[in-house]
């Protein structure tokens, strides 16, 4: 897949996991045998469908050149290819995260590195 980044939207509790050095996954996750990923284009359908109503959520932009072989490509919603962590998510993965925001549209404002 050409995306070499993807996000991870985070309740308060998952993000101190995840600052601590490593997430291990949200409950749907573990149940699920992989962490859940979303492309930029995937993000707000996410936000939109599993966290409606929710707040004090944050978004992590996750390298996944530096995760391997961990990520697989697999169909999901519609058919769509998501990207899917087997394994858990390390700080030193993630390029940038923060306060999950939306823009003037309604979009999920994406974390910048910098």
């Amino acid at each position: 897949m050409a995306d070499a980044t993807a996000y991870k939207i985070l309740t308060a509790a998952e993000l101190t996991e995840l600052e601590a050095g490593t997430f291990t996954g949200a409950p749907i996750d573990r149940t699920d045998g992989y962490i859940h990923l979303s492309t930029a284009a995937q993000v707000t359908e996410t936000a939109d469908r599993h966290f409606a109503g929710q707040d004090d959520l944050a978004i992590a932009a996750v390298d996944l050149d530096a995760l391997g072989d961990a990520v697989r490509w697999e169909p999901s919603r519609g058919g769509a290819l998501f990207p899917h962590l087997y394994g858990s998510l390390t700080l030193d993965a993630v390029i940038a995260y923060g306060p999950l925001h939306r823009l003037d549209d309604g979009s999920v404002a994406l974390p910048v590195a910098g």
